[in-house]
């Protein structure tokens, strides 16, 4: 039973620029977990900037487990004032996987006849050795009614809480798609930029989204 004092605020923030990002043209990029940029560590600081400004302070921090979130969930803390802060790196929360096509150029790929079908697929299209969306959001939104929204012993309790969630654009479309219930056809189209913020509010009446992709901090990254 989830208390009628009981809520919880999410910020879902994507990772900086990460050395697959400043490389496009592949699918998957050519490195699986890809470290930040120099450009990606500094958008990760400047995120931290404007947590810090606007007085936020996360009672629960939780990062993917890839190299480019862990980075960024360290500078963001350190530029917070928080840089001595443990959080736990999260194998649920990574990427949609796609080793198949880790370094395959999308001009190779994306024929008519492969993007024909991936549409008819769906949600449900498979990438080689990979996951589909529909199997992305299982385990993300698995993670987050495990850890929070199902956790009994957390929701029963009168208390308001600011949450951090460092992940990514496929698997953070697919985690929306959960919160929202938009239709499928929009999780590949929804954008969330490098450090973007991504708001939600759950709490005994359900969720309510507050912002989605919000970047203007990272505009001075250049």
């Amino acid at each position: 039973m989830i208390h009628k004092d009981f809520e919880c605020e999410i910020y879902y923030l994507r990772h900086g620029e990460s050395q697959s990002n400043a490389t496009p043209g592949y699918i998957a990029g050519a490195n699986l977990n890809s470290p930040l940029t120099e450009r990606g560590v500094r958008q990760a600081e400047l995120l931290g900037i404007r947590l810090k400004a606007e007085g936020v302070k996360f009672d629960r921090v939780y990062s993917s487990s890839m190299i480019r979130t862990v980075q960024t969930t360290e500078n963001m803390l350190a530029a917070m004032g928080d840089g001595d802060r443990s959080f736990p790196r999260v194998d649920a929360l990574i990427e949609q996987q796609m080793p198949g096509w880790s370094g395959v150029l999308a001009d190779d790929v994306m024929t008519p006849e492969m993007v024909a079908y991936m549409r008819g697929k769906g949600s449900h299209f498979v990438p080689p050795e990979g996951e589909s969306f529909r199997m992305v959001q299982r385990r993300v939104a698995g993670w987050l009614e495990d850890e929070i929204i199902y956790n009994e012993e957390l929701v029963s309790t009168p208390q308001s809480l600011k949450i951090a969630v460092i992940g990514h654009g496929a698997a953070g479309r697919c985690l929306f798609h959960y919160i929202m219930g938009f239709d499928e056809v929009h999780i590949g189209r929804l954008g969330i930029e490098n450090c973007s913020i991504s708001r939600f509010v759950f709490n005994r009446e359900g969720w309510k989204p507050v912002c989605l992709n919000d970047s203007f901090h990272i505009r001075g990254a250049d």
